[in-house]
């Protein structure tokens, strides 16, 4: 009995660790958003001439294009990874709290006074 609830608590330590790095995930997803957006309106603004059209402002708007696209790509496998893993954990622990053979309390009696 002790080993089963000592199981569920590493199995719970675990789904905490896994859904401190999902969320760390979704931040650098946002990040990759925010990197593709700007990207965007960087491009946008050398090719309508409304930023002075210099090599450099092209090369840091293809980056944080590309770049965005990347990290936004890898990010998502990653999070899929985490999210599967967290729900492995979760089917675990939902078994091993079955096993436990647990004692119904019976519901006092209604006194009225």
């Amino acid at each position: 009995m002790e080993d089963l609830h000592a199981e569920i608590g590493k199995l719970e330590e675990r789904i905490e660790r896994l859904s401190e790095s999902l969320a760390r995930c979704r931040k650098v997803a946002l990040a990759a958003r925010i990197a593709v957006a700007s990207g965007a309106v960087l491009l946008g603004a050398l090719a309508l001439g409304l930023v002075t059209m210099d090599v450099l402002w092209l090369m840091v708007a293809a980056t944080l294009l590309l770049g965005g696209i990347v990290l936004s790509g890898s990010n998502a496998r990653t999070a899929a990874e985490y999210s599967a893993k967290i729900a492995e954990a979760e089917r675990l622990r939902a078994q091993l709290i079955g096993e436990i053979d647990l004692t119904l309390v019976p519901e006092p009696s209604r006194l009225l006074h």
